[in-house]
């Protein structure tokens, strides 16, 4: 007879909760599972450790020294999409200009910073007219660090950074 040890053994064996069959009740009284135990906790350890090396790096924050910040630029335009997601969320706004329209990209704070300042997933929808001001990116492509907008019902959205030029969150050389 099989001790109430050895049938839950079976039980995390086969995970179904079927019946132990002959094979397992034979491989849990000579004691055979321990080997096929240790060995799977040993690459359950193992997967566990790459997981975590892959993921280190995503632990870490990339700095705001892809952004001019001693420039503000001011863009007008419609909001296309309010991308709620982490770790930034973004808008991305379409400019009119002479030639047609300008797709542009601008970066904001996470979602849970956002909520904290009083944002919602719904502050913003697509059609939304804003003008919008930010620091562009350096190498000159459409794209920002979110400051401030003002919707045209006059609604004001900040993103609590300075607005005076001075770099945050960019290493000193």
């Amino acid at each position: 007879m099989l001790t109430c040890r050895a049938q839950t053994l079976v039980w995390k064996l086969r995970r179904n909760g079927a019946p132990a069959t002959s094979k397992e009740l034979q491989m849990i009284k000579s004691r055979t599972w321990l080997p096929a135990l240790s060995a799977r906790a040993a690459l359950a350890v193992m997967a566990g450790a790459a997981t975590l090396a892959i993921a280190a790096p995503a632990l870490s924050h990339h700095s705001f020294a892809m952004f001019d910040q001693r420039q503000i630029m001011t863009l007008e335009g419609t909001v296309v999409e309010f991308q709620w997601t982490n770790p930034h969320a973004f808008i991305e706004i379409a400019v009119p200009t002479r030639n047609g329209t300008q797709s542009w990209s601008i970066e904001l704070n996470s979602p849970n910073n956002l909520t904290r300042q009083g944002w919602r997933r719904t502050s913003l929808r697509s059609g939304d007219r804003v003008t919008l001001r930010m620091s562009p990116l350096r190498n000159g492509e459409h794209g920002g660090l979110f400051l401030d907008l003002r919707k045209a019902d006059g609604t004001v959205l900040d993103s609590g950074l300075p607005k005076n030029g001075e770099p945050v969150n960019v290493p000193q050389a």
